[in-house]
């Protein structure tokens, strides 16, 4: 045995010591109306997590009336019966606290990160998102252009920005991922007012939400409090989300998309399963193999050795539903994007072709323990993981055992998924161009 192999193989000893000598104990309870309640005591530090996750995203959405989802993330911090408009960002703050928010295509996540004594004002707020949101003219004309404004921020004027709507919109056909969550202005600017309404009626009561709590409090004082809030409020018809086959890609779809950019690149999306099948669990191995750190193939070729590209990047942009394994590259000097999807052909097909080698192996595994480990290193990462597995997997305590997932792959998985996701009828490439280039051809 290689020495390099013995090494990481103490190394992922000592990471699962470490990962199991500091399990993250928690409690789990529903209230009446619904509502699931995940609290982990830590009194390392003296603060608290208080996050809400409403299993609610922008594949809840409708065709026409896009947005929606990512719109509440901002509507529902306007204010409430008994908090008044732009108060509730400067209560947590005043307070010592910090807030925040995100939406996906599956979820939106509220989180208030508080000093200990200060859980009761926690769950108060959110309490009050829950039952009195302030859903009027005044907060939606508001947040209309708060969202426009983001929009062209972070996609309009940002280089290869439309890059997800332009692959979401491609990869998938039927299922409502073909939007992304940012949505359509057109929908928003057309919605009214009713109709956010029914939204919030509909996707913001308890028994669509998931209360994670984690920190430094006393959990039988907390369960109080919790009851206080929040089990007088009424739950609401059982949501269901939209559960839409894809047929086959039955590709390769290649398109150019000319952008305000000056580098040449190019970005492949191939469709891949859920976030909860063990083959999504492969295809994360097999991107920390591809493109996760620095012995990882495509930069090691693409980037040191052949020096055509300046970025070579690979993820698994994984969802409920379905996902998007994702490479991407940027152009060096005057290589073509063409000369880029060569090199990762290339480097695919011997994936394709060949089983990786036991040290790649124990090395990616040993990344995926690190990433796990630090991923639960502060109260804020640990509530959410609690959230997350108990509303897509249905087993909060994934949070301590997901990576025995990982440690039971082999080197065959990683080759067969590369066979079975990796291929040509199941992708899409975008040439991202410069304007320039479009009006020199």
């Amino acid at each position: 045995m290689k020495q390099i192999t013995l090494g990481a193989l103490l190394c992922a000893t000592t990471l699962t010591a470490q990962a199991q000598r500091n399990a993250i104990e928690f409690t789990e309870f529903d209230l009446d109306n619904g509502l699931h309640v995940i609290l982990h005591e830590d009194h390392s530090t003296p603060i608290v997590a208080v996050t809400v996750l409403y299993h609610v995203g922008s594949k809840d959405e409708v065709e026409g009336r896009t947005g929606f989802a990512h719109f509440f993330e901002h509507l529902l911090f306007e204010g409430t019966e008994n908090i008044g408009r732009g108060e509730y960002s400067k209560i947590v703050q005043s307070n010592g606290g910090a807030l925040n928010a995100n939406t996906t295509q599956d979820r939106t996540f509220y989180y208030e990160i508080l000093p200990a004594n200060q859980l009761e004002l926690g769950l108060w707020l959110e309490s009050e998102r829950m039952l009195h949101a302030n859903i009027d003219i005044d907060g939606v004309e508001t947040q209309r252009e708060v969202v426009k404004e983001e929009k062209r921020m972070r996609i309009d004027n940002q280089p290869y920005g439309s890059f997800q709507a332009e692959m979401f919109g491609r990869v998938f056909t039927n299922h409502p991922y073909t939007w992304t969550p940012i949505g359509s202005m057109d929908d928003l600017n057309a919605a009214q007012l009713p109709e956010f309404m029914d939204f919030y009626s509909k996707f913001y009561i308890p028994n669509n939400a998931t209360l994670s709590i984690a920190g430094d409090f006393d959990p039988e004082e907390a369960r109080e409090m919790i009851e206080r809030f929040f089990e007088d409020i009424p739950s609401g018809e059982e949501v269901v989300h939209p559960t839409v086959q894809e047929d086959p890609l039955q590709g390769p779809i290649v398109d150019t998309i000319y952008d305000n950019i000056q580098i040449p690149g190019v970005f492949v999306g191939y469709r891949m399963p859920g976030q909860t099948s063990d083959d999504a669990y492969a295809l994360d191995m097999l991107n920390t193999v591809l493109s996760r750190g620095g012995s990882s193939i495509l930069p090691k070729r693409m980037v040191d050795q052949e020096q055509t590209a300046i970025q070579v990047v690979s993820f698994p942009y994984t969802l409920e539903d379905y996902g998007i394994f994702i490479t991407l590259a940027l152009a060096n000097g005057d290589n073509s994007t063409d000369v880029l999807m060569t090199s990762m052909d290339e480097e695919i097909a011997k994936l394709q072709a060949e089983l990786i080698d036991e040290e790649s192996f124990t090395r990616a595994l040993n990344q995926i323990e690190s990433t796990f480990i630090q991923s639960n290193s502060s109260m804020a990462g640990i509530a959410e993981s609690l959230a997350n597995y108990h509303v897509y997997y249905g087993d909060a305590n994934l949070v301590n055992t997901e990576i025995e997932r990982y440690r039971n792959l082999t080197r065959e998985d990683i080759q067969r998924v590369a066979r079975e996701y990796l291929t040509e009828d199941n992708r899409v490439v975008l040439h991202y161009l410069p304007m320039s280039m479009q009006e020199s051809n």
